[in-house]
This record gives structure tokens, sequence and C-alpha cells, in this order.
């Protein structure tokens, strides 16, 4: 472990607890890996300006992998993003209105939009989503977005991904599954497994010195990219095949647990 170079973690049910609490004293660990020359990724379904909103204390210490992977940050500069066409969200809009009982979320780089409709859901989506905008027609927005986003609020994410969004849209767009009450689209071949091989670029170093937890279907292409891949003990029971190790639970802090051997093998080193 003493030759890790980055770590990136997913967020909900994975570094969060199941009541979306941060683990204890961890600014100070992104503070400690910072001064080992480490670096620390948040791998997450959120967007950039959330992740800060977040970090606001560390978030110039960090590299944020948001959108799944369509935008990424590296101690607060974008050096990465992927927009869709705006022809492209805007037929998919219309085919979630008519075809689901989906909540669409068009996913700019500085704000979420909705249909007006839609507003209600808004307390629940501002967990995910810190800054969120009305308009009356979605499907005739011209936002500079990265994904696109449908909130399931009957918890059937897996269903109308496997019966619709798979077979439709999956050769055209990069379409992923996050818990049970979301589907994301953005462009072909955009996933956190991607940014991670991105970044293993920008950084000049080796996907064998990376680290990655993860607990559901968003993560399985981060998992697979770098040497060291860990589940949380709370994750979907069909991802073992994804990872070669595992951790406590998010809400026993599993993360944590395994970022501290490395600080521990790194400080060994010397």
């Amino acid at each position: 472990m003493d030759e890790i170079k980055l770590i990136a973690s997913d967020m909900d049910h994975t570094l969060l607890t199941e009541n979306g609490d941060l683990p204890p004293n961890i600014e100070a660990t992104i503070a400690k890996l910072t001064e080992l020359d480490i670096n620390f990724a948040i791998a997450s379904g959120r967007p950039l300006y959330t992740l800060n909103d977040v970090f606001q204390k560390t978030s110039d210490q960090m590299i944020f992998i948001a959108d799944n992977g369509a935008a990424i940050a590296y101690k607060g500069e974008v050096i990465f993003k992927s927009l869709l066409e705006t022809a492209t969200y805007q037929a998919i809009i219309r085919f979630i209105v008519a075809e689901t009982d989906g909540i669409p979320i068009l996913c700019g780089l500085d704000s979420a939009v909705i249909s007006r409709t839609d507003a209600r859901h808004i307390p629940f989506l501002q967990t995910f989503y810190s800054k969120i905008k009305t308009v009356d027609n979605l499907a005739d927005s011209t936002l500079a977005a990265d994904k696109l986003t449908i909130y399931f609020p009957k918890k059937n994410s897996q269903i109308f991904y496997e019966k619709l969004f798979k077979p439709r849209f999956a050769k055209t767009l990069s379409v992923t599954v996050g818990d049970t009450i979301w589907i994301d689209l953005m462009n072909l071949g955009i996933d956190k497994g991607k940014a991670i091989t991105f970044l293993a670029r920008y950084l000049g170093i080796a996907t064998s010195q990376m680290m990655a937890f993860g607990d559901t279907y968003n993560d399985v292409e981060m998992l697979q990219a770098v040497k060291y891949s860990y589940l949380v003990a709370n994750a979907s029971s069909d991802m073992q095949q994804y990872a070669t190790f595992t951790t406590a639970s998010n809400d026993d802090n599993g993360v944590m647990k395994i970022i501290e051997k490395v600080i521990k093998a790194t400080e060994k080193r010397g």
C-alpha cells in the first residue's frame, strides 16, 4: 500500500453514512494525504458545485470526478468536461416524460434544471443538486449540460434501465444506474473508470498506484480501472465480481479504515 498516489471514493453509500454524514476527521485525513503527496478524489454522480459545497474547506486539495466522470476538477480547476448535444438531451427529456414516471433533471456545470411542475421534489433533490432552477418546459432548454439524470421516486430505476434505457440508448450514450432511484445519461465513453485513466495520464501516475472504493453499478468501471479496488460491506450483492478487496460498511467508516492503513504504510516507508 505504500506506493499509492491516488485514492478515489464514491460518495453515497460508500464514503457517506446512510444518514448522509461525512466520516469524522475527514478534513484532517485529506490534509495528511496531501502532505504525503497522495491525491484524494471524490468520484460521484453529484455535480461539481455540490461537491464544492460539501467539501468547502478542503476542495483546493482535492480532485472531483463529478457527474459520473463528465466533469473533472483538480484542486479547484476544471480540467475536463464532456457536454451533451442539445438536440440529444431535448429528445430524451421528451421520451422520459412520455414513457416513464421518472423526473428528468438537466445537469449543467453551474446548476441543475427541472420542470416547474416537478418543483415539489426540490427539497429532496437539493441534497444532491445544491443549485436547482425551474423552467416551464425542460425539453426546450438549451443549457450547456454534461449529464441528464432521471429521478425515480418509486425506486424502480433498475426496472426502467433494463426495460427501456439500456436497449434504447446504450449504443449511443453512457447509461448507468445509481442506487434504486437514479439513471444517468452522459456522452458515450464517459464513466468513472475513464475519468480514472484520464487522471493517470494527467498526473503522470500508473493505475497500479491507484485505489478506489465503491458500492454499486456506476462504480464498476472505476473499480476495474485500478489495482486496489474495494467494496464496502453494504455494497450491492452482485458487485463482488468487480472488486478485489472488501472493507467495513459505510456506517462503520470502511473507507477511512483502509485510508488509515495507506497513511501508516506510506509514513513507515518514509
